[in-house]
């Protein structure tokens, strides 16, 4: 389509890693092994809390709200990626780039808060156990669980008509693996910076209500922590903790990064390999972080293959 002197693009193509033809079939190989084993984790850890009535509790109804996330997540991007090695370069509307960005959009908003929320279940477990059942109720979970995926709704609803309804005309090629905000940008001859500024005000509320939860949360904790008596107590305890840290940590600094940052200055390489840490490995790794360490987890698991195997 032509619109001044310009040629509007309607389509994009991904250009993913295909920069990379020396690396191709290991990097396939790679982000296929991290999204089976992805898929597999988080349904693997839905279907078990589903299955097993000692894990109804809000914690773990906290949980598996984050690995279907995490599973949804990984799925719009994913597939869309393994495709570019196999095709060498994919084509994507923009329709369906829109909407894929409005998916990302969503899923990554409802897993920020959902570590919130997760955060503050555990505080109130450790902080007030004697008050945990009293105050984490199972209709304060749902509403908890429901507000997440509200706020992740209502983001993705203001930021992408304001990004899509811009003009692309600079180039149709995505120097990326999935439509993000900066390279999306980088095509616009619009004027960019209405979308820019929608984009950090939603941005940075929901990453910095979150962080300041997630922060209190376990600062708290820590407190309580350092008032137990038993050294192997407090080392259990701080190791569950320093596990949760390290996933929050890697989740929001790649996400600060990204979004919070001008959309100016830095190399797209550079840009598609931090994306590729809250795309493909965090959802990976919260299932072993969040789940599978737990004692419950393990012993549930056991009790099914049992079940499966002895009936």
């Amino acid at each position: 389509m032509v619109e001044g002197n310009y040629t509007m693009a309607t389509d994009f193509i991904f250009l993913g890693f295909m920069d990379h033809p020396e690396i191709w079939v290991h990097l396939f190989m790679l982000f296929l092994g991290t999204y089976v084993v992805t898929l597999v984790g988080n349904l693997g850890i839905i279907l078990l809390i589903r299955s097993d009535y000692r894990l109804h509790t809000p914690m773990y109804f906290s949980l598996s709200n984050l690995s279907l996330v995490d599973a949804g997540n990984s799925s719009v991007v994913a597939p869309r990626l393994l495709m570019t090695f196999i095709m060498e370069t994919t084509h994507i509307s923009l329709t369906e780039c829109a909407t894929q960005f409005f998916f990302v959009c969503t899923f990554l908003t409802n897993a920020s808060c959902l570590l919130a929320s997760t955060a503050y279940d555990r505080f109130i477990a450790i902080f007030n156990p004697l008050l945990y059942n009293v105050i984490m109720t199972k209709r304060l979970c749902v509403l908890l669980v429901v507000s997440t995926y509200m706020c992740g709704f209502v983001n993705a609803m203001f930021q992408t008509p304001y990004i899509f309804s811009l003009s692309f005309c600079s180039s149709n090629i995505i120097n990326h693996f999935f439509c993000d905000i900066p390279p999306i940008l980088k095509l616009s001859c619009s004027d960019t910076h209405m979308a820019n500024l929608v984009h950090f005000i939603f941005s940075t509320m929901v990453v910095m209500i979150s962080i300041l939860i997630i922060l209190l949360s376990y600062m708290y904790i820590f407190i309580t922590i350092l008032r137990i008596r038993s050294a192997k107590g407090r080392s259990k305890a701080f190791s569950t903790c320093a596990s949760h840290l390290m996933a929050v940590s890697i989740f929001y600094g790649t996400v600060i990064f990204i979004y919070l940052r001008p959309n100016y200055g830095y190399p797209m390489d550079q840009d598609k390999i931090v994306s590729v840490f809250y795309i493909l490995v965090i959802p990976l790794l919260n299932p072993l972080i969040y789940s599978l360490r737990n004692k419950e987890v393990k012993e549930a698991f056991r009790r099914m293959v049992n079940r499966k195997l002895f009936p």
